[in-house]
C-alpha cells in the first residue's frame, strides 16, 4: 500500500508536540483527525509506534524509526514551501529550541525574538544527556549544547569556548581567592546539577584522577536554583562560567582541575538547518558571539 504522507506528518507532529492535542492545534486539524491518521499508519505498520500516557506520549523503537523518516519529510515540506511562497520576511512560525545551560542560549532567543516577534519559540533546559538525546533523535529544531557530539547528520556552529568555576558567595573567604583546587572545596557543600549533565561527568572525572573526595554534594535541577540556593548559604556550586544573569550576584573563582575548555556550539539536522526559521536562529547566535 502506497504510504499516505497525512499520516507521516500527523505521526511526526505527535512526537515533537508530545501530544495529540497539541499537534492538531500545530496543524489546525481536529484532534480526532490526528488520532485517525495515527491508527492508520500503525495499523499499516503492523505494530504499535506510540505509548500513550497520563504525561503524553513516547515513541516505541519502531515508532522512532518511523519518526526520523516522518521528521525529514515534515522538514522537506517545510523547504518546498519557503520555496513557493518566497524568502519575505518572516512573519509566523514554530521553533523548539533546546539547551543544557542558560547562556548563550537566552541571548540568542532574545535577539531572534525582537528581529521576528511573531514566530513562537519553546525553550527548555536539560541536562546534557538528555539534551543530546532529543537533538539526536531530532525531537527539536535547534540546540545549544556544550561539547556537543559531532556527527554528518547535523549542522555544527561553534559559538565560544568557556571553562567550568565556582559560584562563591560574595561573603564567603573563597570570593577574595583568584584560584581554587578541588581540594578546597572539600570542607564546603558543594552543589552540582543532577545526573546525566556534562558538569558532573567533568566534576567526577576530575575527581577521580587528583584523587580527591568531595564528602558533601547537593544535586539541583537546574543553574537557576543552584545559584539561589549559593545566594542562601546552602554551599558553593561548580558550573559553566558566565552562564546566568542570576550569577552576577556571585563571585567566579576558577578551578585549577577544571580550567580546560569546552565548546558551546548550536546543533540542528543538517535538513533543517537549511529552513529560514531555523537559519535565522542560527544567525541570531553567531552575531552574538562574534
Amino acid at each position: 500500500m502506497r504510504p499516505n504522507p497525512h499520516q507521516f506528518v500527523a505521526f511526526a507532529y505527535v512526537v515533537r508536540e508530545g501530544s495529540f492535542s497539541a499537534a492538531a492545534n500545530r496543524l489546525g486539524v481536529t484532534q480526532s483527525t490526528i488520532t485517525q491518521h495515527v491508527a492508520k499508519l500503525e495499523a499499516q505498520v503492523g505494530s504499535q509506534l506510540l505509548i500513550r500516557g497520563r504525561g503524553g506520549v513516547s515513541v516505541t523503537r519502531t515508532g522512532q524509526e518511523f519518526f526520523d523518516l516522518a521528521d525529514r519529510l515534515v522538514a522537506l515540506e517545510s523547504a518546498i514551501a519557503e520555496r513557493l511562497e518566497g524568502f519575505e520576511t518572516l512573519e509566523k512560525g514554530h521553533l523548539k529550541v533546546i539547551a543544557n545551560a542558560p547562556q548563550p542560549a537566552l541571548e540568542a532567543i532574545r535577539d531572534f525574538a525582537a528581529r521576528h516577534p511573531f514566530v513562537e519559540i519553546d525553550f527548555a533546559l536539560h541536562d546534557w544527556t538528555t539534551a543530546t538525546r532529543l537533538i539526536r533523535e531530532r525531537h527539536v529544531d535547534v540546540g545549544i549544547i556544550t561539547d556537543a557530539p559531532m556527527s554528518e547528520d547535523f549542522e555544527h556552529v561553534p559559538l565560544q569556548q568557556i571553562s567550568y568555576v565556582a559560584y562563591v558567595h560574595p561573603d564567603s573567604p573563597l570570593a577574595q581567592r583568584t584560584e581554587l583546587s578541588l581540594a578546597d572545596l572539600a570542607h564546603q557543600t558543594v552543589i552540582l546539577p543532577e545526573f546525566g549533565s556534562l558538569t558532573q561527568r567533568v566534576v567526577s572525572t576530575a575527581l577521580k584522577s587528583h584523587a580527591i573526595t568531595l564528602p558533601r554534594t547537593l544535586r539541583m535541577t537546574t543553574f537557576p536554583v543552584m545559584c539561589e540556593a549559593v545566594l542562601h548559604g546552602i554551599g558553593v556550586a561548580i558550573f559553566l562560567s558566565r552562564s546566568g544573569r542570576l550569577a552576577q550576584s556571585l563571585v567566579e573563582v576558577p578551578i585549577r582541575e577544571l580550567s580546560a575548555q569546552h565548546e558551546i556550539s548550536i546543533l540542528a539536522p543538517k535538513d533543517r538547518a537549511r529552513l529560514r526559521l531555523v537559519q535565522a536562529f542560527i544567525d541570531c547566535a553567531e552575531r552574538l558571539a562574534a
